[in-house]
């Protein structure tokens, strides 16, 4: 990721969290969404904002392989969070 990419990535994170938080959600579901967050970005390398429908689908694809169905559930929630609050997209 480039410096400007980097930058964008932590906007969107300190905004998730933000969002977060005003809504009153626990503690642990802050960590969880927010490591889905962290996950996808390194994962992919770039900033959530870029993220199409294809990288979704294969990232999810990968990580059934290797984490369990409660961390994907987890995953998919906070994605799908920051699509609907952060970046005002739909969630496909």
């Amino acid at each position: 990721m480039n410096n400007e990419q980097q930058q964008r990535s932590d906007y969107i994170y300190e905004q998730h969290v933000t969002h977060l938080t005003l809504q009153g959600k626990r503690p642990a579901t802050i960590d969880g969404y927010s490591r889905a967050l962290r996950r996808i970005t390194h994962h992919w390398d770039k900033s959530p904002d870029t993220l199409t429908t294809d990288n979704l689908k294969r990232y999810f694809a990968q990580l059934i392989k290797t984490h369990s169905w409660s961390t994907i559930r987890i995953d998919r929630n906070g994605l799908q969070f920051i699509f609907k609050h952060i970046l005002q997209r739909d969630w496909e």
